[in-house]
């Protein structure tokens, strides 16, 4: 019965770390994008517990799938390495020499609509005290239980949305314009901002939150693809400092997030310094990182945290980085292959 148990689970842990390699858009395949890690943890412990259950390593099926999870496990290490400590860093920590340069933090929050914790929330953002605040899955009620945050924050931009998608922008930096777009779902905002930096200069702000690709919300993450993919073609256009920011529905190994930074050229602060996981908050072992900073290669990064609960099932991410265009950041290199493959994405997201 034990070896049945172990037979039935390696088997399905083969297959969930085969099948994010397929590139199909239906939510069954992309849904194993997401526990890399807790992918890797059960791969090793069945590996520990096939040694002690192979008498000898001959050729037959128990070491057949030994050996298959051991290969497994290499490669999820090898999607995975790039979020450690032992990754190469793709955005460099601010030197001290250039501390006074411009700076700009950032919190980023998802309340989780149906969450009544305002009063966490406004703790959090007295604490943090960062530049500008960014929250989804705002409705009304949270629009006005935040009311408290005009007294601090001088500008602000507020969607409140009843569909889990509304945002609220507050930002202590002068807002020189902003516009509210529907790049793929009418009923889906992002916004674009610009704000005043302490030299006077202008940063843009991208901030999104696509659809998951889970049952019940989105059936593909054809949408989500799309949405993140033209928000990177922007911020490229754009081609001066742009951060891109909120709740993505997608983890930072996956092919999506990889072809969006290789096409759009931003940097992703957590490589090389941790996966800084942010959902799901109440359950330790179903966590990845879902909500993200990512920052054109003006800036190094001074810190990134994943700050304490809010009552959501989304932990909040802050980050600070300083304006400082001479640098040995490293983007990654697009091709021909990651363009044409981009463009086709967001066509097929804005026909679907």
């Amino acid at each position: 019965m034990i070896k049945l148990f172990l037979y039935i689970l390696s088997i399905f842990i083969l297959l969930a770390g085969l099948i994010p390699l397929i590139k199909k858009d239906n939510w069954a395949y992309r849904i194993f994008d997401y526990p890399r890690f807790q992918k890797l943890a059960i791969c090793v412990t069945l590996i520990i517990i096939w040694s002690f259950q192979i008498s000898e390593f001959g050729f037959n099926k128990e070491t057949i799938l030994f050996y298959l999870l051991v290969a497994m496990s290499i490669h999820l290490v090898y999607d995975i390495y790039p979020f450690t400590f032992f990754g190469k860093k793709m955005v460099m920590k601010t030197k001290k020499l250039f501390e006074n340069r411009p700076k700009i933090s950032v919190l980023i929050m998802n309340v989780y609509q149906y969450n009544t914790d305002y009063h966490k929330v406004i703790a959090l953002v007295k604490n943090v005290r960062p530049d500008v605040v960014l929250l989804v899955e705002t409705d009304d009620k949270w629009k006005n239980g935040l009311a408290e945050l005009d007294k601090e924050y001088r500008y602000s931009i507020k969607k409140p949305l009843e569909n889990t998608y509304g945002m609220l922008f507050f930002s202590k930096l002068k807002i020189l314009s902003s516009e509210t777009h529907y790049l793929i779902d009418e009923e889906i905002p992002s916004m674009e901002i610009d704000v005043k930096l302490s030299d006077g200069n202008p940063l843009k702000i991208y901030a999104i939150h696509p659809t998951p690709p889970v049952p019940g919300e989105n059936p593909k993450s054809t949408e989500r693809d799309a949405e993140i993919l033209l928000v990177g073609k922007k911020a490229k256009e754009y081609g001066r400092p742009a951060l891109v920011m909120g709740d993505l529905n997608d983890v930072g190994w996956s092919y999506t997030s990889e072809l969006f930074l290789k096409t759009s050229g931003l940097l992703d602060p957590r490589r090389g310094r941790g996966m800084f996981s942010t959902f799901h908050a109440k359950y330790f072992f179903l966590r990845w990182p879902l909500d993200h900073i990512f920052v054109s290669r003006h800036f190094t990064l001074d810190k990134i945290k994943v700050e304490k609960s809010i009552g959501s099932d989304h932990f909040p991410i802050s980050g600070k980085f300083s304006l400082q265009p001479d640098n040995d950041n490293e983007k990654l290199q697009s091709d021909a292959e990651s363009e044409n493959e981009a463009v086709e994405k967001i066509k097929n997201g804005k026909e679907s």
